[in-house]
């Protein structure tokens, strides 16, 4: 497990559109896509911008779970999808150390991966990203802000 960043980068919703719309506009150079896949939880959000922004009505999810909480722990593929990524465009939030994005690469080898943030060391293993951050840098997104309703730590704490 990787210990947890030291800085916060709070990023709003605005500018989470934004950049995701950003992200779009250069992928809209690179198409057309036959569909986008959204890799859920963090990617759901820009790949249904992503998806609107190009015109693809086709959305599809590959899960993998790597966090609990800040840490990122062993990766877990919940869901899958057939074939080897011809014509799909991968969309995640942030590529962190390059666990998920390599287990992406080796499931759809032919797919497009893409995301609107970046660190160092996954860098090279998404083919477009938009905005580079510290590799130390925990970034705060606007879902991020508060304890889910069905977080443990909220009923734990009894709220």
């Amino acid at each position: 497990m990787t210990a947890q960043p030291g800085r916060s980068f709070p990023v709003t919703w605005t500018e989470l559109h934004r950049d995701t719309r950003a992200l779009a506009w250069r992928l809209a150079e690179l198409g057309p896509f036959e569909a986008v896949v959204a890799v859920p939880r963090g990617g759901l959000v820009p790949a249904a911008i992503v998806a609107r922004e190009l015109g693809i009505r086709r959305v599809e999810t590959v899960c993998i779970a790597s966090y609990d909480d800040r840490t990122q722990g062993e990766p877990r593929i919940l869901t899958r999808l057939d074939g080897d990524g011809t014509g799909l465009l991968v969309v995640d939030d942030l590529v962190d150390t390059g666990v998920t994005a390599r287990i992406l690469r080796t499931m759809l080898p032919k797919a497009h991966i893409a995301t609107v943030y970046a660190k160092p060391a996954g860098m090279p293993v998404v083919d477009t990203f938009i905005t580079q951050v510290g590799q130390d840098t925990w970034i705060v997104f606007p879902w991020d802000d508060e304890e889910p309703i069905g977080s443990t730590r909220s009923r734990s704490a009894g709220t």
